[in-house]
């Protein structure tokens, strides 16, 4: 058993989800499978390629065989995005609320699911319209370590 889980919640008509780098515990197939009996449409990996390296080596690839969109948007651990990393965001922003509008699943990843992965949660949380504080208490009953910087809260909630 490998500890992995998935944490949850509803944004739209759709399931935002977060978890760890899958196969950091050592089972990657096994942490796949649960990515994948999740069934999410998109998948937005932020660990970079050095932390995903020897862990989980063609993610991308794997998610692709069962039709789910893979994006890696790699930010820096305990960091924001760059301007430039930045100037990529309303793209992938408007993809992931596209599904999750639709009633879709988008699962939102880093390293250890917690800082990166809830500061992106929360930016999607409120570009959908929730007022940050209520997103943010939401994101942390589900997974209490989500947005882990007063730098990351701020940039999920910078121009909104």
């Amino acid at each position: 058993m490998s500890g992995f889980a998935i944490a949850e919640v509803p944004v739209m008509a759709g399931w935002l989800g977060i978890c760890p780098l899958p196969g950091r515990s050592g089972d990657y197939r096994g942490d796949l499978g649960a990515i994948h009996a999740w069934a999410p449409d998109m998948v937005l990996s932020l660990a970079s390629q050095g932390e995903m390296r020897g862990v989980a080596n063609g993610f991308g690839t794997d998610l692709g065989r069962n039709g789910v969109a893979w994006r890696h948007f790699p930010i820096t651990d305990f960091g924001v995005p760059t301007e430039a990393e930045g100037a990529l965001w309303p793209m992938l922003a408007q993809e992931a609320l596209g599904w999750l509008d639709r009633g879709g699943r988008v699962l939102v990843h880093c390293k250890g699911g917690c800082g990166r992965s809830g500061m992106i949660a929360l930016r999607l949380m409120a570009e959908a319209g929730e007022a940050p504080a209520t997103a943010l208490a939401r994101l942390r009953a589900a997974r209490p370590c989500a947005v882990e910087t007063d730098e990351q809260y701020a940039w999920a909630v910078e121009g909104l």
